[in-house]
């Protein structure tokens, strides 16, 4: 059995550092947790699902706690495998492209790519945006954390399509489409979003450029 080393003075930190490293080590059952920190197994199972909701952590299949999203060295991993599909789709679509991660109760910007030139919407990375309103949160919303924003209509309409789209829901003129990335286990990872202006993607983005992000989505999964 192993020992938590309380090494920074704050008991419940130390504590989550173990079952994140327990986790990150190797994909762990919550008895596996139990075994590898040395701590109760209800002190266990509540830091391992606080984790979880940070997407520090991530449940597979089988119930196995594994490394999540969230974790620096995931997203560092994320963002250089996505580079060259934002690039790729920045290319074929002339828009801007954007990669979400769900941060607590916002959207983190955490890659882009940018057309040259023309008129088009630029998010700049490590901009924070809300979970109620447009595309990337609608599939937030759909995959991994549902929010009273979108109706149940609305989610089984994301779910059957692959993608959400918005047309002036956040900003006024401004339009996207999104898709989620889920890796190997089903799990969600990020958003993956085209956005620009609304006369020139709508009437219907998802019609436009969906199945593009859902062929794009795919070939980042592949590379995670």
């Amino acid at each position: 059995m192993g020992e938590i080393s309380e090494v920074s003075g704050i008991k419940v930190l130390d504590r989550a550092v173990a079952i994140m490293i327990a986790a990150a080590n190797r994909p762990s059952s919550l008895n596996e947790l139990v075994e590898q920190t040395g701590l109760p197994r209800a002190t266990a199972h509540r830091l391992a699902t606080a984790l979880e909701a940070h997407r520090i952590l991530v449940r597979r299949e089988d119930g196995r706690w594994m490394a999540g999203p969230a974790l620096p060295g995931n997203r560092d991993h994320l963002i250089n495998a996505a580079r060259p599909v934002l690039d790729e789709l920045k290319e074929r679509t002339g828009e801007s492209v954007q990669l979400y991660q769900l941060t607590g109760n916002t959207r983190t910007c955490i890659a882009t790519a940018e057309p040259a030139s023309g008129l088009h919407n630029v998010v700049p990375v490590g901009t924070e945006l809300p979970l109620h309103s447009g595309s990337a949160a609608r599939v937030i919303a759909a995959f991994v954390k549902p929010h009273e924003a979108f109706s149940t209509k609305d989610i089984d309409k994301i779910r059957a399509d692959g993608w959400a789209e918005s047309v002036e829901e956040r900003e006024v003129g401004l339009a996207s489409v999104s898709v989620p990335v889920l890796d190997p286990n089903g799990h969600f990872v990020a958003a993956l979003s085209i956005s620009g202006p609304a006369e020139r993607l709508r009437p219907d983005p998802g019609k436009k450029w969906g199945g593009e992000l859902v062929d794009a989505a795919s070939k980042l999964a592949a590379a995670l």
